[in-house]
């Protein structure tokens, strides 16, 4: 029997997040026989699917090999699903029970709306990171943007058989490529009507700098095959240049040269306070600035070591290869 939409849903690790990731599937306000649910997981067993066979909604898991990329995953799912619609979910998110409905009607507003994809919400008692990433998410509202990230993405299947799926090749920044791919094609649309709650959030800033290493491997990689626009360059140079600046601050000070150690050291901040600004702007001055400033200094020299440790990978392979 074919279906109007299917989730698909990458998997790795935790299945807590991933049967609530589910029931809030359940919980549409729509009519549940036209979607079907398919797990492309890579853990050898998953424990929570007896707990959800039976439901109304149909449910496919796949089993996939450990070493694939999270867009094999997704691509693997793809090719198994029957919808018109595709919905590509993270395995730790929570849908508002209006996401489907709110979701479909917006892709069909609008001929050139090509990709959609609902706002992040706090969960309960939301700790100052979470409330951090999900201002930073929602900077830009019901509108159209340049990129959406991979958490809850809606579009068609022909949408996605024209820019061909996801890029295996990438074992991070796989949303930001497949997005742009998408923007070719037309709009992409971020909408407020309809939210989420991301279950696997970072709560602790430790947890947040070891994710933003892993995140940023494949940064110069996705680069290629796309075009760069203006906005994203910053992304790229500031990190590395920021933890330049301040080698160049530690090695100017302990040889004596104070002034231009204190010039480097305000070059390597500045980045931290231009950023922290439009944050605490875009939070309405509600979060700290202490935390601001934390916040963008783990971030920024996690991000370049991530970027620099994910170039000597990548020269290790070209070189044995």
């Amino acid at each position: 029997m074919s279906k109007s939409v299917s989730f698909i849903i990458p998997h790795k690790g935790r299945e807590g997040m991933l049967l609530q990731t589910v029931e809030s599937i359940f919980r549409q306000d729509t009519n549940p026989t036209e979607i079907e649910v398919i797990v492309v997981t890579q853990n050898e067993q998953l424990a929570i699917a007896p707990e959800i066979v039976g439901k109304t909604v149909s449910l496919k898991v796949i089993h996939a090999d450990p070493e694939l990329t999270i867009s094999a995953l997704r691509n693997i799912g793809a090719q198994q699903a029957q919808g018109d619609y595709f919905v590509f979910l993270d395995a730790d998110v929570e849908l508002s029970k209006n996401w489907l409905k709110v979701m479909t009607n917006l892709l069909k507003e609008k001929s050139q709306r090509k990709l959609v994809s609902g706002m992040q919400v706090n969960s309960e008692n939301a700790p100052i990171l979470e409330q951090i990433r999900t201002v930073l998410s929602n900077a830009q509202l019901d509108c159209n943007v340049n990129f959406l990230p991979g958490r809850n993405l809606f579009l068609a299947k022909d949408t996605f058989l024209r820019v061909d799926g996801f890029p295996e090749h990438l074992v991070t920044c796989e949303d930001y490529y497949f997005t742009d791919k998408v923007h070719e094609l037309g709009e992409l649309y971020y909408s407020s009507q309809a939210n989420y709650v991301h279950l696997g959030e970072d709560k602790k800033f430790g947890q947040m700098f070891r994710k933003e290493i892993w995140r940023a491997q494949s940064n110069l990689q996705s680069i290629k095959g796309r075009r760069i626009p203006l906005r994203e360059i910053p992304s790229f140079l500031v990190p590395p240049a920021m933890v330049f600046c301040l080698l160049c601050a530690v090695i100017c000070m302990f040889c004596g040269q104070l002034i231009y150690g204190f010039v480097f050291l305000l070059a390597a901040l500045l980045p931290v306070f231009v950023y922290g600004k439009r944050l605490f702007r875009l939070s309405e001055k509600k979060l700290s600035i202490a935390a601001i400033i934390k916040f963008y200094m783990i971030y920024f020299l996690a991000r370049a070591y991530g970027t620099l440790s994910g170039v000597a990978k990548l020269l290790i392979a070209k070189k044995s290869s």
